[in-house]
């Protein structure tokens, strides 16, 4: 069974001539179920092997950010580009993947790949993904306290970006940042409003986000940007942070230390109770105490401003996938990162925030505890 009758027919001879020339052409297929993402993906079997395809089309995204690129450029050239996101390069994908498998955690192995054509022929690390291995009876303490020990390894390992003429990491900036945070005020507040957004609230919202984002430290450890129970999975049979299988991070910058646990314990499609994620929170701070220039106090004020940035990137990204691609699952999972916003906002370092939310979209602003 394969897909490649779902695919235009120059893509679908792509396809095969990437599998022929990997020596994969006679593997039976099945398409997996898709994501937001221009990705797709396939598992194969082939004389008792089992891989992954992972079909990137080279042309389905704008482009990636140039490394030289000033933020008029980056505007100009569109989202991808402001936010940072890879885009269309696999390479992306690639170099990341042997970076943190160089590093001893468990990422895909890359069996072949043709970043030009965008194809890519992956390890398969299986269906125990934490959002199915949970509910399926394994220990939601001991997957979450795995994947914040992994978190704390990533740190400690001081991993060098990848840069070369293919791909370079670049940083977690604050154009990045604020460009994400924006989608509250392009997408989500006119989507709840039925309205476009006021423009003098505009501008005072992105003059709150820079105060805040003024207040992080200088970018310095790999961030992969989306490390949460769809994106882990669990692999018991190994060792170490090799238990948590990573996924989906060819978008990672060099950026902030909390993101990646923002991004696991303030996930937008499962809950995760208040007492489990400060108890994951308190073993980040103390398994890296030991590590130089550590402070909780900074960190945890670092994790409250990510959170909230992180919470209203998301908001903006499913509104538009409701409002605009058509896929109203979306917004199912509104009420959950609702929630977590404005929680997060109730911190003090997020003040500034929080005061112009109460006139641009008071719902968000109601009682929440603090970060």
């Amino acid at each position: 069974m394969t897909n490649a009758h779902a695919l235009n027919r120059p893509r679908a001879d792509d396809r095969a001539a990437f599998l022929a020339a990997a020596g994969w052409d006679e593997a039976r297929a099945e398409p997996l179920a898709g994501d937001a993402s221009t990705r797709s993906y396939e598992r194969l079997w082939k004389d008792g092997m089992r891989a992954l395809l992972m079909n990137a089309p080279p042309r389905a995204e704008a482009a990636a950010c140039p490394p030289d690129a000033d933020p008029e450029a980056r505007a100009t050239l569109g989202y991808n580009a402001l936010a940072r996101l890879a885009g269309p390069n696999l390479n992306a994908f690639l170099d990341v993947a042997r970076l943190l498998k160089g590093a001893g955690f468990s990422a895909p192995h890359v069996i072949a790949a043709d970043a030009n054509a965008g194809f890519a022929l992956i390890e398969d690390l299986g269906d125990d993904l934490f959002a199915r291995a949970i509910p399926a009876g394994a220990n939601e303490q001991d997957l979450y306290a795995a994947a914040t020990d992994a978190l704390v390894a990533l740190r400690r390992a001081r991993l060098a970006p990848p840069r070369s003429d293919a791909y370079a990491m670049l940083d977690y900036d604050a154009v990045a940042m604020a460009a994400e945070a924006d989608l509250l005020t392009d997408w989500y507040v006119p989507f709840r409003a039925g309205s476009a957004t006021d423009a003098g609230a505009t501008a005072d919202y992105k003059e709150a986000w820079t105060e805040v984002l003024g207040r992080l430290s200088p970018p310095s450890t790999v961030v992969l940007r989306d490390f949460h129970a769809e994106n882990l999975i669990w692999l018991p049979e190994r060792d170490g942070v090799a238990r948590v299988g990573v996924i989906d991070f060819q978008d990672a910058l060099y950026g902030h230390p909390a993101y990646d646990l923002v991004s696991l314990l303030e996930d937008a499609r499962r809950d995760v109770a208040p007492d489990l994620a400060e108890a994951m929170v308190a073993r980040y701070c103390s398994s890296a105490a030991d590590i130089d220039g550590f402070d909780e106090a900074a960190f945890r004020e670092e994790r409250a401003i990510l959170a909230a940035q992180r919470n209203a990137k998301i908001l903006g990204i499913f509104a538009r996938l409701v409002k605009r691609d058509g896929k109203p699952r979306y917004a199912d999972l509104l009420p959950r990162v609702e929630a977590h916003f404005r929680n997060d906002i109730a911190a003090p370092a997020l003040a500034p925030v929080r005061a112009v939310i109460e006139r641009l979209a008071p719902d968000l602003a109601g009682a929440g505890g603090g970060a």
